[in-house]
């Protein structure tokens, strides 16, 4: 478990990170949203005590991580897949950690299988491709078998094959109980990969809950019904403070009332309905919605 209580950090005059408190739960897959400049790459070197925070505290299953021996039997982490001597090969480079944390040489051989480099063990990483540095960098943080994983962008360079695999991945470690702590700019990927999320802006915390609960907060919640008699429905629905917008196909888009509603009004008069489904907004689109207040950086603007 990962537990961030009061986390502030100062730069000079810049304030990075402010009075963040989220946890970080086992058993679970939990991404790490942001805009860029949010905080998100301060947040995981202060985890891992690459920086000092100003004030506050972070622990990993209670413990802060500088204090915690043979620290990749604790945590495992990929932050910059780029960050490795280009000289060495994959297997040095993984052989020379594993014999500082005290873990077996063997491991060494299971992670390149596990990750698919197997047979580019030998090779100098300075001639590795961006996805496989990006596969290496998952078995360094897979190397100690730790109970807490996080990754920040891991799924850069990788292709549909590698993006698929790691997203198995997560799942499979996440449900192992392990907790593993994602950073990503892939909305779809969070959607489809996350359980939980922690999102800031501007170094605060938007929200830390469900993706399901985040995406709901955003526009788009809508209800979608197929109905014979539009005509008689849709000034019901309007009289109820509703806004009805009838589709090329035929279907009533409304916003602005529950689908337990929209069911009653339509059973009150008679109305036969065919379809009455909850349609929620997209993780995208409450992402870029929530979040627009804390964008560092605008494209296409005069500011």
């Amino acid at each position: 478990m990962i537990e961030v209580r009061e986390l502030t950090k100062r730069y000079g005059k810049k304030l990075a990170v402010n009075n963040l408190t989220f946890t970080v739960k086992p058993g679970q897959v939990t991404g790490f949203l942001g805009p860029n400049g949010a905080g998100k790459s301060t947040t995981l070197r202060l985890l891992l005590g690459l920086h000092t925070p100003t004030s506050g505290s972070v622990t990993i299953n209670g413990r802060p991580f500088r204090s915690l021996p043979r620290g990749l039997r604790h945590v495992g982490a990929l932050l910059d897949a780029g960050d490795v001597h280009g000289g060495r090969t994959a297997r040095f480079h993984l052989r020379a950690l594993a014999r500082s944390n005290a873990i077996p040489r063997s491991r060494v051989d299971e992670v390149l299988r596990e990750v698919g480099i197997a047979d580019a063990a030998d090779r100098r990483i300075g001639g590795f491709s961006l996805g496989m540095r990006q596969r290496l960098g998952i078995a360094t943080a897979l190397l100690g078998d730790p109970p807490v994983l996080l990754f920040d962008e891991p799924l850069n360079g990788l292709d549909p094959e590698g993006v698929h695999w790691v997203r198995g991945l997560f799942r499979r470690l996440a449900g192992e109980g392990r907790t593993v702590f994602v950073s990503s700019h892939l909305m779809s990927e969070m959607e489809h990969t996350a359980d939980q999320l922690v999102v800031l802006g501007r170094g605060e915390l938007i929200a830390a809950e469900s993706v399901a609960d985040f995406a709901a907060r955003g526009a788009g919640r809508s209800v979608v019904i197929r109905t014979p008699d539009p005509a008689a429905l849709s000034p019901l629905l309007s009289a109820e403070g509703a806004s009805v917008q009838r589709e090329a196909d035929g279907r009533l888009t409304v916003v602005g009332l529950e689908s337990d509603r929209v069911g009653e009004i339509a059973f009150e008069h008679h109305i036969l309905l065919h379809e009455l489904t909850n349609r929620t907004g997209s993780l995208e689109k409450a992402f870029m919605e929530l979040t627009a207040d804390s964008v560092e950086y605008l494209a296409g603007e005069n500011r």
